[in-house]
């Protein structure tokens, strides 16, 4: 049976999303030429987002609900997600922005990653498993 580490492909996913902002403007400015439109396109970058909350959302609550039961990976988490959704809607895609983003998911991840692996299946009386 293949068991899938989420912590692992949050952050994967989290440094995609990084490659990918930082990458694209240089890369694919010359897409348009050919008639592929990717580079301002709102409708994939909602589609990226909506990825990396998939990820994230799933990652961050199996640690939470099996192993650490702790908040603080989920603020961290939610506060990426804002930055990134921000990014979007309100600015004009400040790279500082993106960063930051990346910084809180990647930081999120890790985090319930290693509380996940410090709680050693805790099963004492706070746990409901």
């Amino acid at each position: 049976m293949i068991k899938i580490n989420w912590d692992r492909l949050g952050i994967a996913a989290s440094l995609a999303c990084a490659i990918h902002c930082a990458v694209m403007p240089l890369f694919f400015t010359s897409l348009p030429l050919f008639g592929i439109n990717i580079v301002d396109n709102k409708s994939f970058e909602f589609f990226m987002i909506g990825v990396a909350m998939v990820v994230g959302i799933l990652a961050l609550r199996h640690g939470f609900r099996w192993h650490h039961h702790r908040y603080v990976p989920m603020v961290l988490f939610i506060v990426g997600i804002g930055l990134l959704v921000a990014k979007e809607m309100v600015w004009d895609h400040p790279l500082w922005m993106v960063i930051g983003a990346v910084a809180f998911i990647v930081a999120a991840h890790f985090l319930n990653y290693r509380m996940c692996r410090q709680a050693n299946h805790c099963h004492s009386s706070d746990c409901n498993h």
